[in-house]
């Protein structure tokens, strides 16, 4: 896969690219799978975008980095609460076997992250 030709669009794309793990290609390696888009009215740039099971690991990598580059199962409880209410907001408990991804990545339990789950839904409860 080669990257796509220098564009005004593919330039002005390039931060959601990389967010998301999508690729601009050349129009020529185009798979029907791969979204086209145009800049006035003609062809100019084709995405890829990644792999459902990829996104998940690109979702935790991203945990990781708002914590310092910590280890996720390093953090503390109140902290892994915090990443499993954040990956409840982008959709990480979709993918499947996203809770058991996401709790090993955390060093818990399934169990566990089900009561985290639980917890955000149900709000604080005094102990």
């Amino acid at each position: 896969m080669t990257d796509a030709p220098e564009h005004p669009l593919t330039t002005a794309i390039k931060p959601l690219l990389d967010a998301v793990g999508a690729a601009a290609l050349a129009l020529d390696e185009a798979k029907p799978d791969d979204v086209v888009l145009d800049w006035e009215g003609a062809p100019a740039v084709a995405i890829r975008l990644p792999h459902l099971s990829s996104a998940l690991d690109r979702l935790l990598a991203d945990m990781a980095r708002q914590y310092d580059g910590r280890p996720l199962n390093e953090l503390d409880r109140l902290e892994k609460q915090r990443v499993v209410a954040l990956l409840e907001e982008r959709g990480a408990f979709t993918v499947r076997h996203g809770v058991e991804t996401v709790a090993s990545a955390l060093g818990v339990s399934r169990f566990t992250v089900y009561n985290y789950l639980n917890r955000q839904t149900d709000g604080p409860k005094s102990d």
